[in-house]
């Protein structure tokens, strides 16, 4: 019989809980995997399908359309007196935020892999960037039901891709048609297979490899058969060291494999206690004691991601590292004050809300989140994803992840004027619950800006918008900020002068120009000679010279980079003032851009592209076709990465995320920094900015 849904499996220590998340390229099966877990525990009567749009863990309206994870599912399961919090998050590469959210709140990851597509470059990058930080890692091999289906392959490409410490556990029993029967255990003496034995042997070796028992690795080399039970507390071990890596297979559709899957994340896979917590600091930044995994120890949480339900407000998902958190107690949030991206600096103090425990949308109350647990908490108005929730008597600081800076721009308008009321605060939340959003509205062409990962975050993104919360907004092309300078050198008199009865307007001045050097804007003195200008209407020009320049002399792009000189002019004692000579100067300026005409200027930046040794010509290929000046590149043996130096026109990388992404099969990262400007071509510089 199911269990009711309404009812979360209660707290336990934290040597009964496993936190796992389920990664992998998309469409590799980690929600359907989750689904059947799911329905195997009796969590839910029967496994949604991802095709129906029926599965708990893709609710999102955008999720169902589109067949696929955009946002980090949750759900606690129990089995076999374990409390198993299952972190199922998106393949795309778009939305790595909740990726590493996921494997924030994780303490070992599950790498799902189809048997079908084998192993791509972006798992393999996953996994060397999770072998770095010493996570815990294990692989399960799905959809060995289907067409074209090699689940050899598939284990081959893995020990070959991803390293050492990778052992198989399964064989696939299949029929005399080639249909899945079941799976035969290495960790069994009784396997009948080809290669069995041989594949057993190395199984068993590199768990006692890792083990501490000398009397198990004695038993094994008198030559006693061991079975799975002498192996299993070692197996935990091994896995939990993060140099062993089991290979498991499932048919989670047919309910091949779901059983033994859950067996091994109970008996094989590290609890909080062996994976350990992240380093804490004081607020500022000052060293602290390491925390464990006690929940009679200091408060130490994090918020590892953030939603808004139109019912509940703001739920927080909250990974308790030490102590308890407990509903109604006060608690200190501080933040890591990323305000360039829109995340201003926290350190208040709030009041935790109700519980919960998640299955999907579904939350289920718990009394109390231990050390080491995942749950839910209503209604915290301040606390962002990635902030710190501490005692308030002795506010503590977990360090940020590591988190891309996001590069494709969408310049956003509201669609109508109730919705342009709405919209800073439809923004706001969205900033609130994503970290690698961020949001500017940049001072040279007044738009507003939402920098997103790339396309398909930026579609979700707007799609919340509208869905969650009731905003409407069109997009437009994103402006580059084009500007002029002086094309040669001039002199020319500026003459504003009007009569028309009583006090009048009077100012002559004569002005010289030249260009000047990069990045100088405009520079202005004046070399009077007799008093021809008196000395309080100097500032009156320079003002109307500046003023002028900020306009633009056409297409609205600012005049930058001249040196403009005062060196002659005329005065009169009743009809000059400061705004006529305001006036003078102004005029001045735009005589000069027709005496020595303008060019248009574009903006660069310096680019640091971070790819995989395999891709640089290919990313050096593209590079060339954006106009851009390649300085250098630096390779790192140990990480398979070149990091490519290059100075773009900003124009260029409006389109680049993604075309990166394409080049290097999802493995390839970008940085900028303004550089200037430079010279653009005819074809840049005929269309208005």
């Amino acid at each position: 019989m199911a269990k009711d849904t309404g009812t979360a499996p209660a707290p336990r220590p934290a040597a009964d809980v496993r936190n796992v998340a389920l990664v992998g390229h998309a469409g590799a099966g980690k929600t359907t995997l989750a689904e059947a877990l799911l329905a195997a525990t009796g969590a839910v009567p029967r496994a949604g399908r991802v095709e129906d749009g029926t599965t708990c863990l893709d609710t999102e309206e955008v999720e169902v359309r589109q067949q696929r994870s955009v946002s980090l599912g949750v759900a606690t399961i129990e089995h076999a007196g374990c409390r198993i919090t299952l972190l199922d998050t998106p393949g795309s590469p778009d939305f790595v935020g909740e990726l590493r959210a996921g494997l924030r709140a994780a303490d070992a990851a599950l790498f799902v892999v189809s048997a079908v597509n084998g192993v791509d470059a972006a798992t393999v990058q996953l996994w060397e960037e999770c072998a770095a930080v010493g996570m815990p890692r294990a692989v399960v091999i799905t959809q060995l039901d289907r067409a074209r289906a090699d689940v050899d392959d598939a284990v081959r490409l893995c020990q070959l891709l991803l390293g050492e410490g990778v052992y198989p556990v399964h064989l696939v029993d299949r029929g005399p048609d080639g249909a899945v029967r079941g799976l035969v255990s290495l960790l069994e003496p009784d396997a009948d297979a080809p290669e069995a034995d041989r594949l057993r042997s190395e199984l068993i070796e590199g768990i006692i490899g890792e083990s501490e028992d000398e009397a198990l690795m004695e038993r094994y080399l008198a030559g006693d058969q061991l079975v799975q039970a002498d192996l299993i507390a070692d197996l935990e071990t091994a896995v939990a060291r993060a140099h062993f890596h089991p290979v498991l297979c499932a048919a989670p559709l047919i309910g091949v494999g779901v059983a033994d899957l859950l067996e091994l994340i109970v008996a094989g896979f590290p609890s909080p206690l062996e994976h350990g917590c992240p380093p804490v600091s004081r607020t500022d930044g000052s060293a602290v004691s390491s925390v464990a995994c006690d929940p009679e120890g200091p408060l130490v949480a994090e918020v590892v991601k953030t939603t808004t339900d139109p019912y509940v407000g703001r739920v927080s998902l909250v990974r308790v590292f030490s102590g308890t958190l407990r509903p109604d107690i006060p608690v200190h949030v501080s933040g890591h004050g990323m305000a360039d991206r829109g995340h201003p600096d926290h350190d208040v103090d709030e009041r935790i809300g109700a519980l919960s425990s998640p299955l999907g949308a579904t939350l289920r109350p718990v009394p109390s989140c231990p050390a080491g647990d995942i749950c839910a908490v209503a209604r915290l108005t301040s606390a962002e994803t990635g902030d710190t929730l501490s005692s308030p008597e002795d506010p503590r600081l977990v360090p940020p992840w590591d988190l891309p800076t996001p590069q494709l721009p969408v310049a956003l308008e509201a669609a109508s004027r109730s919705d342009e009321d709405r919209l800073a605060t439809a923004l706001a939340r969205l900033v609130a619950e994503d970290p690698t959003v961020r949001l500017d509205r940049r001072p040279d062409t007044g738009q507003l800006l939402l920098w997103c990962v790339g396309e398909a975050h930026a579609e979700v993104l707007l799609e919340r918008l509208r869905a969650r919360h009731g905003v409407s907004v069109t997009t437009v092309p994103v402006r580059v900020p084009m500007v002029e300078t002086l094309a040669g050198s001039a002199r020319v008199t500026g003459r504003h002068v009007k009569q028309s009865g009583g006090h009048g307007q009077y100012a002559v001045v004569v002005i010289e120009a030249e260009p000047g050097p990069p990045g100088s804007r405009i520079v202005f003195e004046q070399r009077i000679v007799g008093g021809t200008v008196p000395s309080q209407f100097h500032g009156s020009v320079e003002k109307g010279i500046r003023m002028q320049a900020e306009r633009g002399i056409s297409g609205d792009r600012p005049l930058v980079d001249v040196h403009l000189t005062l060196v002659d002019g005329k005065a009169h004692s009743v009809d000059s003032s400061d705004a006529a000579f305001q006036a003078a100067g102004a005029l001045a300026l735009r005589e000069l851009a027709a005496a020595a005409g303008t060019r248009v200027l574009e903006p660069w930046c310096e680019v640091d592209v971070v790819v995989p040794g395999e891709y640089v010509g290919a990313v050096m290929s593209d590079l060339s076709g954006r106009r851009a000046r390649v300085t250098g590149s630096e390779a790192d043996p140990l990480r398979d990465r070149t990091t490519v130096r290059a100075e773009v026109p900003e124009v260029e990388l409006l389109t680049y995320p993604g075309v990166l992404r394409s080049v290097t099969h999802g493995t390839g990262s970008f940085s900028r920094r303004p550089l200037g400007y430079e010279p653009a071509p005819a074809s840049a510089a005929a269309v208005p900015a």
